[in-house]
């Protein structure tokens, strides 16, 4: 792979850092990560089918989203954005249903490296037990596996 998705969860933090270089400019990858036509195109594993019910990529704005597996199980997203600035920067918060109480802050940036763009997103949990909960349920899969979809998604560069 060109440009892998690099993952770090150092022990005994609550933190999750995640980067990722792609062939896009910082102005395609935010409109990817705030336009819901274009999110539900790539957020989350491939194998389950995602449903965007709320999307308000704005601050104040709220999100939820469900993803749904072949055997019928549910598992629901919501958060809050709080910040976001064109092209630069996302702070929202991130929620799983399953785990009520349990709310991540998130933070997004958008990189130009000549032409192209590095993602950096640091998650901050409410505690390390928490980090590792997430980090245990397969997290990990899911967020490479989006990234994955995200870089196909994207237009190749001079599109």
């Amino acid at each position: 792979m060109t440009n892998p998705t690099t993952i770090t969860a150092q022990p005994g933090t609550p933190f999750i850092e995640m980067r990722r270089e792609f062939d896009a400019t910082p102005a395609q990858v935010f409109r990817a990560y705030t336009e819901p036509e274009l999110v539900v195109q790539w957020l989350g594993p491939r194998d389950l089918k995602m449903d965007l019910l709320e999307f308000d990529a704005r601050p104040g704005g709220s999100y939820r989203y469900v993803h749904r597996d072949d055997q019928g199980n549910e598992y629901g997203f919501r958060g809050v954005f709080h910040t976001v600035l064109d092209g630069e920067r996302i702070i929202q918060t991130f929620e799983f249903e399953g785990a009520p109480g349990q709310v991540t802050l998130e933070y997004a940036t958008f990189e130009e490296r000549n032409g192209r763009t590095l993602l950096r997103t640091h998650a901050v949990f409410p505690s390390v037990e928490a980090r590792d909960s997430a980090a245990a349920s397969g997290m990990e899969s899911g967020m490479r596996d989006s990234m994955d979809r995200l870089a196909e998604l994207l237009p190749a560069p001079g599109e």
